[in-house]
């Protein structure tokens, strides 16, 4: 604030009438024209004019501010000249006005009826050596920048050269440059350095010349650019004129070609009367445009698409069940659910088709299942790849006001096979996802709903489509990534990992044979006997499916047609297990084994992941402690949360095994899950970790010949558990000998070979009492239930589980 109470008077000041001004900076040596409008801005001029003509110029900092006060004007202004006035017809006065001195507010004297400041003029610093090298410097950019600006005439050229002072010639150009806003100008005015001022006068100097250039370039391109146009506009005219001249006889011949197409094939009426519109439409357009080559594309589609045309031949039962073993060893279900439809379709004349989903882990046969069931009900088959597909239109098609725009995968799919009752594959249906694009899965829900697919609508076509007869086959790795509502219209039908036997039996089968035929070689030249097979599969392929079994088979044959390429056809090589390391190299997977010690702590679970079955080994260590539970070995989640419920149902039957009360309090307890295989989840282990806890617990040893499968609830019944197949076919090779699974999966053992039951003694159990009965050392645990407080019947009850 520039008021100041009691101030005495500075014998080098002066005051003047001020005029305050809205965005509007003047400099000295500056000349303009102001139109003064305000009532107390009239009284400064009055004034100023009955004085000696000097009014003080000051720009507001605020523009919107119509009384300003002290606070709301700049500490330096410009002492100007009068030159004359001009009454105007609406009440205001033009002034005509001239820069002279830079000065300071020192005080604000008065405020009515007019703006009376005191003053402080501020005199230049003195000019040196650089100032005049860079007055010489601003002219000649100003010259350049002259020519960049036609708005500047050359006689401003001429005054700007004339000038010798600095002072003056820096407060002319800041005035008049267009690229300075208010602020550089007030701060341009409060520099007294002419130097700086001059600086500033050439950096906004070369900025606009930059602009300048740029701005000319781009005008210059837009011409060029332009003028190309026109010449392209005018070019195609002239060859549309040729065309039409010529009578376009080209396009004649695709539109006759397209109409005897049409004629000669048995549409329905819908379909026909949208085709013969379409190609009216056709025939009135220009052959060249974009719009007429989506026309033509929607024709042919139209026209290639099977409406009506059925699969020919129909193989009978008997040979579409040879077809079905010739193709695949084992997969008795499906067969037998493909065999059921091919019965109830010779009985009915018009049958939707079956929606599948085939479920499984990688390689064991799921997507060559699909095409030999084409080739058993003597259908097309067609593949559609959906992994990875995260767009909407790859369904449903894009709509055709786009330029290159396609039917979906779907008509596609039908139009390469040709009939309307083809075999289609719906492969890896659990990998699509979406984005703002939009969701194929959910665009999936009509195709596979038997109520709505009778009348499927793809973008593209614009016409209702027929896919009931579709025999729809999806495969999944797993449920997990197929949302609910689609799930609900597919027939799950899984397919489990195959046993050592089975494998066998198709590499003897089907392997062997094809990669001796796709190596060019024979019989004569390669034998593997089933122990080098079986071999194979426990040493050097750990999977549910047989792919890895094949690439190994390949690459025997690979290393016995080098030797016939180098030697000739000697003798045959036989494979035997002694020669696998050197044909295969170091073995990579080692054999699932049981140690023949029981051990205290120590108990062998089953778990199942994507590639079979596996035997796992739960340790478990008490000790001394204040109740700390550690889990290592990588256990996933659901096997964190079981081993919680684990501890708190052994701390509920402390006082029936005889365990102190408090015993978890003084000890701490470690799980550890040795070489826990990869994707191995779930609750299944809950019972196999109570054993171990309980064996660490009370000291007895956990018998090495029995493995357990089986989730545990808090109050000890043993729940239901899946895989049960593939855990048996583990405790098989590993050679144990009994086996405790849940009760409730005892109608699942339908499902394990009779050789798998034969060599295994199975233990079903309901309660986590007859599991430990089971599992711990017959002397243990008969001393274990003698030191509790009840036999086994008992100790169930006393849980308060159902038994």
């Amino acid at each position: 604030m520039f008021f100041r109470e009691k101030r005495s008077p500075d014998p080098h000041s002066l005051r003047l009438p001020m005029l305050p001004l809205k965005e509007v900076v003047v400099l000295p040596h500056a000349n303009l024209a102001l139109t003064v409008g305000r009532p107390k801005s009239l009284a400064a001029v009055e004034q100023a004019k009955g004085r000696d003509r000097q009014i003080f110029l000051v720009t507001q900092r605020l523009a919107e501010r119509e009384e300003p006060g002290p606070d709301d004007v700049f500490a330096v202004g410009t002492i100007a000249h009068i030159e004359n006035t001009l009454n105007m017809p609406d009440g205001t006065v033009r002034v005509i006005l001239a820069g002279r001195h830079r000065a300071r507010i020192l005080d604000w004297v008065q405020s009515d009826p007019y703006f009376e400041v005191e003053l402080e003029r501020i005199e230049p610093v003195e000019v040196t050596r650089e100032v005049l090298h860079l007055v010489r410097t601003v002219k000649t950019t100003f010259e350049t920048y002259q020519k960049h600006n036609r708005d500047v005439p050359p006689e401003m050229v001429l005054a700007i050269n004339a000038m010798e002072d600095p002072e003056r010639l820096a407060d002319t150009l800041i005035h008049n440059l267009s690229g300075l806003k208010v602020a550089d100008r007030q701060q341009a005015l409060e520099e007294r350095d002419v130097e700086k001022r001059l600086q500033l006068v050439y950096q906004t100097l070369q900025t606009e010349i930059e602009f300048r250039q740029v701005e000319r370039k781009h005008r210059q391109r837009s011409r060029k650019q332009a003028e190309h146009s026109k010449r392209e506009s005018v070019l195609e005219q002239q060859m549309r004129d040729i065309q039409r001249e010529l009578g376009d006889r080209e396009s004649k011949g695709d539109l006759d070609d397209l109409a005897q197409a049409l004629a000669e094939r048995d549409l329905p009426e819908l379909v026909r009367t949208r085709a013969e519109r379409e190609l009216r439409k056709l025939s009135q357009m220009n052959a060249m445009s974009a719009e007429a080559t989506v026309l033509r594309t929607y024709l042919e589609t139209l026209i290639d698409l099977p409406w009506s045309e059925r699969s020919a031949e129909r193989p009978g039962l008997d040979e579409a069940e040879a077809i079905l073993d010739e193709d695949h060893y084992g997969l008795d279900k499906i067969k037998e659910r493909i065999i059921e439809y091919l019965a109830v379709e010779t009985l009915v004349d018009r049958m939707r088709g079956p929606i599948l989903c085939l479920v499984g882990p990688p390689g064991v046969g799921k997507t060559s299942l699909a095409r030999s069931i084409a080739r058993a009900t003597g259908r097309p088959f067609v593949r559609i790849a959906l992994g990875g597909v995260r767009d909407e239109a790859e369904i449903r098609g894009h709509r055709r006001t786009y330029i290159g725009a396609m039917p979906g995968k779907l008509i596609q799919a039908m139009r390469r096979a040709g009939t309307v009752d083809p075999v289609m594959l719906l492969d890896e249906v659990d990998k699509m996802s979406s984005d703002f694009r939009g969701d194929p899965a959910s665009a999936l829900l009509e195709v596979l709903d038997p109520e709505q697919n009778t009348a499927f609508g793809d973008h593209y076509l614009d016409i209702d489509y027929d896919l009931s007869r579709v025999t729809f086959i999806c495969t999944a790795n797993t449920l997990d990534g197929i949302p609910i509502p689609l799930r609900d219209r597919l027939e799950i039908i899984r397919l489990t990992g195959y046993s050592d036997r089975e494998k066998i039996e198709i590499g003897r089968r089907y392997l062997i044979p094809k990669q001796l035929r796709q190596h060019g070689l024979s019989d004569e030249d390669l034998r593997v006997p089933d122990d080098a097979l079986q071999g194979i599969i426990r040493g050097w392929t750990r999977e549910a499916g047989v792919r890895d079994l094949e690439r190994k088979v390949a690459k025997l044959c690979r290393r016995v047609a080098r030797k016939v390429v180098a030697r000739g056809r000697e003798e045959q090589v036989t494979v035997t297990p002694e020669l696998l390391s050197d044909m295969l190299g170091v073995q990579v997977h080692e054999p699932d084994r049981n140690d023949q010690v029981d051990q205290v702590g120590l108990v062998r679970g089953l778990g199942v992941s994507q590639v079979g079955g596996s035997v796992l080994e739960i340790e478990v260590a008490a000790l001394p402690g204040k109740g700390k539970l550690t889990l290592t070995g990588r256990p996933g989640e659901v096997m964190k949360e079981s081993s919680s419920a684990v501890f708190t149902y052994v701390r509920s039957r402390a006082e029936a095994l005889g365990l102190d009360p408090d015993f978890y309090e003084t000890n701490d307890f470690h799980i550890h899950y040795p070489g826990l295989a990869s994707g191995v989840e779930g609750p299944s282990a809950g019972i196999a970790m109570a054993t171990a806890m309980v064996s660490a617990l009370t000291g007895v040893p956990a018998r090495h010949d029995t493995a357990m499968t089986g989730e545990l609830s808090l109050r000890g019944r043993v729940l239901k558990i899946g895989g049960l197949k593939e855990k048996l076919l583990a405790a098989h090779r590993a050679g144990i000998r009994r086996v405790i699974i849940p009760e409730r999966n005892r109608p699942d053992l339908d499902d394990v070979p009779g050789y798998v039951l034969d060599a295994i003694e199975i233990l079903p159990a309901e309660h986590m009492d007859r599991v430990l009965l089971e599992s711990l050392s017959s002397e243990g645990a008969a001393a274990l239930f003698r030191s509790g407080r009840g036999s086994p019947s008992t100790m169930g009850s006393q849980a308060g589980g159902e038994r």
